[in-house]
């Protein structure tokens, strides 16, 4: 293949690293296969008008990736090739009880993300061994890169890399609770913290909420009256109102907590999606507030990591103990795809992505149950369906039955009081846009007392 020559895009990407892309995508793609020989370095260079450096450190990076291996005297040789046959079973599965991002389609993208398993690969051995229960330093560095997408920049001494929001809100709640003990949160929230605080004895206390979410009176009044051990928010496109705490909210509730000294628990799991959004209140109350940087809805939840910010570093070290203790350490194969991820720029490419792809569905949604309520925002990835009158939740989900939509009752969600008939309708996960489309469509008609055209 001594006559191969890259297809360099525009992407404002380093030389560099575009023509390490190039090599992974043309493998993925069959262009360049296990043993071919890459053309000499300075003749590449020559071809593509760069200077030998910029060539040399593109071999390198692919040989970082574990794409290609070097051999003096012989030349630059691939090592690698996506062969392997896509498992259906593994394509078919998906929880439709979870409200998932969209998954990638562009082929690019794809390939930039499968080029990352090179770098795996190449360090297979050392990422099989036990590591840190908050994450290795280089991954930890990776984590604050990507923190600081929110603005966020702690001491790396507060920072960890963590398995997943869920086990990670399972630790902290094991350092600040007691069974008996009480937690506040909004009326309707993230089902996932009421299963946490079940298994720990700790009981919920839903907070009333206007359009901005829960108000700092409501929140002045609940905790002098339950003396509660934290406050757990789901602030940006919360689960599943898609609603988002404004600005001003945000600073007058961060203020709250600082007067009071109350714990804040932060799942900022959307919060790395919408182009601008409100800055987390951990910056407003750093000293009160654990938060929590999911990476399942901004890159993939089968990485099952996030990216932590404990209150102080002497937190951040129960945190440490509790996570040995619970989970014995974030996955070293996950973290080590991540931070490459994060390091060349795949990462916020999905990001990215699945911004305008969640946009773009919201904009099929709209379309297809017009004439319906329901709340929406415009990079979250369900909308929380209100139910015509005489319409019950269990009615809707029965006639959809078999239908790849998923359909959560507002049951789910509800912390206090008798649940409203809204429906969860997520719009991500596996499906095309022209299958949301249909299946949408069948919604529409569920939806219709009169009647339902099956």
């Amino acid at each position: 293949m001594m006559d191969w020559i890259p297809r360099l895009d525009d992407t404002g990407k380093p030389r560099y690293l575009a023509i390490a892309d190039a090599i992974a995508q043309d493998i993925q793609q069959g262009r360049l296969g296990s043993g071919d020989r890459l053309p000499p370095q300075r003749r590449l260079a020559a071809s593509l008008g760069l200077d030998f450096t910029t060539v040399s450190r593109a071999y390198a990076e692919a040989q970082s990736r574990g794409l290609v291996s070097s051999h003096v005297g012989r030349g630059t040789f691939v090592t690698s090739r996506s062969s392997a046959a896509e498992d259906p079973e593994r394509k078919r599965a998906g929880d439709l009880s979870m409200n998932m991002p969209p998954e990638p389609t562009d082929p690019d993208l794809v390939a930039r993300m499968q080029a990352g398993l090179g770098y795996v690969s190449a360090n297979l051995v050392d990422l099989l061994r036990y590591q840190s229960p908050i994450g290795a330093e280089r991954d930890r560095i990776a984590a604050s890169i990507w923190l600081s997408l929110r603005g966020m920049v702690p001491s790396m001494e507060r920072v960890a890399v963590t398995p997943g929001a869920h086990a990670t809100m399972s630790a902290i709640l094991s350092i600040i609770t007691r069974p008996g003990d009480r937690i506040l949160c909004e009326r309707v929230t993230y089902p996932g913290i009421r299963n946490i605080a079940a298994r720990f004895g700790v009981t919920l206390i839903g907070l009333e909420m206007d359009e901005h979410g829960i108000t700092p009176d409501a929140l002045r009044a609940a905790i002098a009256r339950h003396q509660p051990k934290a406050l757990y928010l789901n602030p940006t496109l919360q689960n599943p109102t898609t609603l988002t705490i404004p600005v001003e909210r945000r600073l007058a509730l961060a203020e709250v907590l600082n007067a009071t000294g109350l714990t804040l628990i932060e799942d900022d799991a959307y919060g790395f999606i919408p182009a601008k959004a409100p800055a987390p209140l951990a910056l407003s109350a750093p000293d009160m507030t654990w938060h929590i940087g999911g990476l399942a809805k901004c890159i993939g939840a089968g990485l099952r990591l996030a990216f932590t910010i404990a209150p102080s570093p002497r937190c951040a070290i129960r945190l440490s103990q509790a996570i040995r203790a619970m989970s014995v350490m974030p996955s070293p194969l996950s973290a080590a795809l991540t931070t490459q991820w994060i390091e060349d720029g795949t990462a916020d490419g999905i990001r990215r992505f699945i911004r305008a792809e969640s946009a773009a569905r919201q904009a099929i949604a709209r379309e297809a149950l017009e004439g319906f309520s329901f709340d929406a925002s415009e990079n979250a990835f369900n909308v929380w369906l209100t139910l015509p009158e005489g319409v019950g939740r269990a009615d809707v989900v029965v006639k959809m039955a078999g239908r790849p939509l998923g359909l959560i009752p507002s049951d789910a969600f509800t912390v206090d009081g008798i649940p409203e008939d809204k429906l969860r309708v997520s719009l991500g996960g596996q499906l095309s846009r022209e299958s949301l489309r249909e299946n949408l469509m069948f919604l529409h008609q569920a939806l219709l007392p009169s009647g339902f055209l099956g």
